[in-house]
């Protein structure tokens, strides 16, 4: 166990509601996620396995943030003023706290999250790190020019704090103390942001600590340390050099040391020897997660950029921790407006796994092709592993489990599959997962051909009176499964927009019919939208539809046949009134058209538009001059387009007759 520092942050982050998924550099787990948290700074973070809680100090607002696994806050303890580093007992059932602000060591219970208990441990001691080990809670303090370390022994009916536990005056300020439950008697110890960066390690196992080893590193600007399970060595981050080091506890000398970038600020180590290796990077992997001994990362995780700077969010000093079973590693990152997430990382202690699969981009219907394909990780996978397969396609679109394929000593892998429906057919190969490895998935991607079906609709380019009744007739031809068709219906006009107006199947004959009451020009869309060995098609017909339109002649002194042709006569001081009755639409106009008859042939005598009534009629009255002894006649039209309108069909009226006399 080990404790931490105190973050530079004084400002309250505006908080964001978000989840985002935190990647790996090879293959993400599926499961990482992040959760905004309203702290204002971060002093420490610490896993509770038994609760499944994280508590995280905020050192600027005086409390201790209580978290699920999955980032929500489920309980603050306030009054805190200072509160930086955190230890929880073996047990899981209390969390100590130093409050520097209060003088005071604060306990934590972490079932109730309340606090239970606060030892004072003397004026201006300012205690900041506890972390327990050789039976007693033990403490870095002091202000500048007074670093020391402190116990508090609650064994005893009464708590008992014994100051300056190391007499030597090793350290300038109040050092971060980390410890281990399997060394119970070592205790390690470095003054965050000391340059060059300073460690001691102490055997307290007695219950007085006596320093064994000391080194003044060639690091710069110590952020974080922890203790390997066993106490073997103890592992720095430092500001530089870019890695973290490792030392022997038994005499501070170069043990293992972790690559890792610019720049060191953060390092926790799992139960079973795990190191997470945090850095300050803005355009590198943020955590590199090592097997103990190792110097190659088994995976790395870049935070993503939630804020308005081109670089992604950073890890915050001393921001990591594991849990206990090494199932998650949290880590809390800081984006550019300040705001903090809690990130949970997935399979941290596993080798992410890619699986790539190959197939062929196109294949025929019914015949047998072949998928390859490569689960890759570091280290072989175990003898005897499988992937599962999956293919979707139409008739399965939920997917289909296809026999489980076996992996090659290498990851490769093959298999053969004969696709029984067209389209797009996906293949899925999944990989589990293992003790070492993460699991990890790919896929595929095969157009099959699908014959294209006979789908037919009559009437097209029809023409028809207004309102008639006309059935539309849509004929499927072969198909495989499916032979459900739609009809939709879209008369002319934005003001009636297209239905849906019949679904169903085709009879034996193949077919389905709709009857559309033609009062505007319309187009009918029949749609059959394909199955398993059929493409979908869609076909459409466009009919017409003209409008009602009769002109009626007012005025006239009488009725008479001139030859077959009845005809109203005027005379020649009476104004003709023409009476134009047409279905109506918004802004409609109809045309008017005067013709003379010379010498047995009809000449056009003038023509022009009038607004149709709101009832569908105009009343339009011819003046003037009127020579007598010519006939004459009149009708109206609606023109497509020239009316106003283009929801109906050119319709021209039946033409009225009149004559002019004295």
């Amino acid at each position: 166990m080990r404790t931490r520092r105190i973050s530079t942050a004084t400002t309250l982050a505006v908080l964001f509601s978000s989840v985002v998924l935190v990647g790996g550099a090879a293959n993400p787990a599926a499961a990482d996620s992040s959760k905004v948290i309203p702290a204002a700074s971060v002093g420490d973070v610490v896993a509770d396995g038994v609760h499944h809680r994280v508590f995280i100090s905020d050192p600027t607002t005086g409390k201790i943030l209580a978290t699920d696994y999955s980032g929500n806050v489920v309980g603050t303890i306030p009054s805190l003023p200072g509160v930086t580093g955190l230890e929880l007992s073996a047990d899981s059932g209390t969390l100590y706290a130093g409050v520097p602000d209060a003088d005071a060591i604060a306990v934590i219970d972490t079932a109730a999250l309340v606090e239970s208990a606060r030892y004072a441990t003397g004026p201006n001691t300012k205690p900041t790190h506890p972390a327990l080990a050789g039976g007693k809670l033990w403490f870095g303090y002091g202000a500048a020019t007074e670093g020391n370390i402190g116990s508090l022994d609650l064994s005893g009916q009464e708590p008992v704090v014994t100051l300056d536990q190391d007499p030597d005056g090793t350290w300038y300020s109040a050092p971060t103390l980390a410890s281990a439950p399997g060394a119970p008697g070592t205790l390690a110890a470095g003054i965050e942001g000391q340059s060059p960066a300073q460690i001691a390690v102490y055997d307290v196992a007695s219950g007085t600590a006596s320093r064994t080893a000391q080194l003044r590193t060639d690091g710069s600007n110590l952020r974080d340390l922890a203790l390997t399970p066993d106490g073997s060595q103890v592992v720095v981050a430092s500001g530089y050099p870019y890695k973290h080091q490792g030392y022997k506890t038994s005499d501070l000398t170069l043990g293992t040391s972790y690559p890792s970038n610019a720049y060191p600020n953060a390092v926790d180590i799992a139960p079973d020897g795990t190191v997470a290796a945090g850095i300050q990077g803005w355009y590198d992997p943020d955590v590199y997660v090592y097997k103990q001994g190792s110097t190659k990362p088994i995976r790395t995780y870049d935070f993503p950029n939630t804020g308005n700077s081109s670089a992604s969010d950073e890890l915050v000093p001393a921001g990591l921790a594991w849990a206990p079973d090494s199932s998650r590693l949290f880590a809390v990152s800081e984006n550019s407006y300040g705001v903090r997430s809690l990130r949970v990382l997935t399979d941290a202690v596993k080798s992410p796994t890619t699986v790539t699969v190959k197939a062929p981009a196109k294949s025929p219907l019914n015949k047998k092709l072949t998928i390859t394909g490569r689960a890759s990780s570091t280290g072989a996978f175990p003898a005897g592993s499988k992937a599962t397969v999956t293919r979707t396609d139409i008739d399965s679109p939920k997917g289909k489990a296809l026999p489980a394929v076996a992996l090659k000593p290498d990851g490769s892998f093959s298999f053969t599959d004969t696709p029984t429906s067209g389209g797009q057919v996906t293949y899925k190969v999944t990989y589990a997962g293992d003790a070492t490895h993460s699991a990890g998935s790919g896929s595929a991607k095969v157009a099959v051909p699908r014959t294209v079906p006979t789908l037919t609709l009559n009437r097209n380019k029809a023409l028809y009176s207004y309102g008639a009744d006309v059935t539309f007739t849509a004929h499927l031809g072969t198909t495989y499964k499916n032979r459900t068709v739609e009809l939709w219906v879209d008369p002319f006009g934005a003001d009636k927009p297209k239905k849906l107006v019949k679904t169903g199947k085709v009879n034996s004959k193949g077919n389905l019919s709709t009857v559309v009451d033609m009062t505007r020009d319309t187009t009918v869309t029949a749609v059959f939208k394909g199955d398993g060995r059929y493409a979908g098609k869609t076909v459409k017909s466009t009919a017409y539809a003209k409008v009602k339109v009769s002109t009626s002649i007012s005025k006239h002194y009488k009725t008479a046949k001139i030859g077959k042709t009845s005809y109203k006569y005027f005379h020649k001081k009476t104004n003709p009134v023409f009476t134009t009755s047409m279905t109506y639409y918004k802004n409609r106009a109809h045309k008017l058209t005067l013709q003379l008859n010379y010498q047995g042939k009809w000449y056009d005598a003038g023509s022009d538009y009038f607004m149709l009534g709101t009832g569908g009629k105009t009343i339009v009255t011819l003046q003037g001059t009127h020579d007598t002894g010519y006939r004459m006649r009149v009708r109206a039209s609606y023109v497509n387009g020239s009316s106003g309108d283009t929801v109906n069909s050119t319709t021209h009226g039946a033409w009225q007759y009149f004559y002019f006399t004295k």
